[in-house]
């Protein structure tokens, strides 16, 4: 029977794939998504007795396309439709599939946040409080976003079918928000036990090179390809044998890998030739700096101090601006660092990821115009990554009590293990 202690874990990373195969097939996303559910618990009942199969994808988008046609059977006006389909081969499994999926539910017919919640739920198989963390809004919120969308798509009658040529470019930006923000997850897990979820990170690559592939000449999918690259090949060096987190002034560079450090900077410089800047272009280069810089004293933090200019003119949020100060400080002294956190302490609209004080995460994403949140969030008011440059431009004022408040302040705050345990260590080691 073998070891199916993993086979929780199995069963979230098929769902993703099982759904975009059946949604692919017979276009109903509701009905759809719930026919797969229905496979994945039969999945979790038979398997402990059963084996895993050989092919356990295969098997679950079986299971759920004989679920979707067995719906299709009560519906008296469709009928006819069910007899013709019944006797069809189960839906096939395509590499592209994810992505088709990650096309069909950026639709119009959806607000931008509502597209990006729900794709982040159907493609990237993030649960709603995991949204709810990635886009720093309140778990309610997100999903009563998921119940609007899928109400919705029923009121209008949406039919999943992939866009025509000419209406792709209107889905891209929630395309490429959704990619970003599951890499994001994967490469810093906003909570549990380990720092990085790789199969998260791996896939949002994966996707985001079909992306590239399709749509060589859009300048941010190969901006965002570049930057997740460049971010993505720190990570053998960003935890210890014991999976504690390493900033990345500690990290050992030459595990880093070398050869995604290489592409990345390649397919940036391509882009950047020939292509308008965007948000993701600057990300990118961003990281390109920090990876290009043999020890962690060779960092042209001028030239990030420059870039994030550039990012907070084109792309502004606080996150951003947060980022901006760490550079701030690392140029200027931590007074005037210090100087310009108070100045953002009130301000609102946090959106997306930023970057941990000393640590490697992409430069911060933001959620769509539409979705900010208002001023005063406690959501907001309570994120840890304030506390934690905070903390660490107070440390390199030489401030050792104020550092370590902080430093336990963003401990608390932080749903991550990793996060929690760093956290601590910086702040015990000023005792």
């Amino acid at each position: 029977m073998g070891d199916l202690t993993g086979l929780p874990d199995l069963l979230r990373d098929l769902a993703p794939q099982v759904l975009a195969a059946v949604v692919r097939r017979y276009g109903d996303f509701e009905a759809c998504e719930d026919a797969v559910q229905e496979a994945l618990l039969a999945a979790a009942r038979q398997w402990p007795a059963t084996g895993v199969p050989a092919q356990p994808r295969n098997w679950l988008i079986t299971v759920a396309g004989r679920r979707r046609v067995e719906l299709l059977r009560n519906e008296t006006a469709r009928r006819r439709r069910e007899d013709a389909v019944w006797h069809e081969p189960a839906p096939e499994v395509r590499g592209d599939d994810e992505l088709v999926l990650l096309l069909l539910c950026c639709h119009p017919a959806l607000t931008v946040p509502a597209q990006v919640t729900l794709t982040l739920r159907a493609v990237g198989g993030l649960t709603t409080a995991e949204i709810a963390r990635a886009l720093l809004l309140p778990e309610a919120t997100v999903g009563q976003r998921i119940s609007r969308a899928k109400q919705r798509i029923r009121d209008t009658g949406t039919k999943f079918e992939m866009p025509a040529p000419g209406e792709l470019a209107e889905r891209l930006g929630a395309v490429r928000q959704v990619l970003y923000l599951i890499f994001n997850e994967g490469y810093t897990a906003s909570s549990g036990e380990q720092l990085h979820r790789v199969e998260l990170t791996r896939e949002a690559i994966r996707l985001t090179r079909q992306l590239h592939r399709r749509l060589p000449q859009d300048g941010e999918v190969a901006g965002l390809l570049a930057l997740m690259l460049l971010t993505d090949a720190r990570r053998p060096a960003r935890t210890g044998p014991n999976g504690a987190l390493i900033p990345l002034a500690e990290q050992d560079r030459g595990r880093w890998d070398a050869a995604a450090i290489a592409e990345g900077v390649a397919i940036l410089t391509r882009t950047l030739a020939q292509a308008p800047i965007g948000p993701f272009q600057l990300q990118a280069a961003i990281a390109a700096v920090h990876d290009e810089a043999a020890r962690p004293e060779d960092t042209d933090w001028q030239q990030i101090l420059i870039l994030y200019g550039l990012l907070h003119t084109l792309a502004p949020n606080p996150m951003v601006t947060l980022n901006r100060i760490v550079a701030v400080a690392m140029v200027h002294g931590p007074a005037t660092g210090l100087a310009a956190l108070d100045e953002l302490a009130g301000a609102a609209e946090l959106a997306g990821a930023a970057e941990l004080a000393g640590t490697d995460e992409p430069a911060g994403a933001q959620e769509p115009a539409g979705g900010q949140l208002p001023a005063g969030d406690p959501v907001l008011a309570r994120h840890h990554r304030t506390a934690a440059v905070r903390a660490h431009l107070l440390e390199m004022a030489g401030d050792l009590d104020g550092a370590r408040e902080h430093y336990r302040q963003a401990a608390r705050l932080t749903l991550s293990r990793p996060e929690q345990r760093y956290l601590e260590s910086r702040a015990a080691r000023l005792r």
